[in-house]
């Protein structure tokens, strides 16, 4: 999947990613390849993903995720 997640001050990470967890307005959630198509918003917390087989972390104050055709976008503070 293609994982993009973008503050106002730039791109923090742009590439290919196995499995993306997401503080979402209800309790976390998974992203995997072929997801249904999403919009949501996301709290404070953190993102979790899997990209080059390690596992990483991006610390958010909140924002929104599309998931749409193995294409995630992030916009965050």
């Amino acid at each position: 999947m293609k994982l993009k997640i973008i503050t106002p001050e730039g791109v923090l990470f742009e590439g290919e990613s196995e499995a993306v967890t997401f503080p979402g307005m209800a309790g976390s959630f998974d992203v995997l390849p072929h997801h249904a198509p999403l919009i949501t918003a996301l709290r404070e917390g953190v993102i979790r993903y899997r990209a080059e087989g390690k596992e990483q972390e991006q610390p958010v104050k909140g924002g929104f995720v599309k998931v749409e055709n193995d294409e995630l976008s992030v916009c965050v503070e």
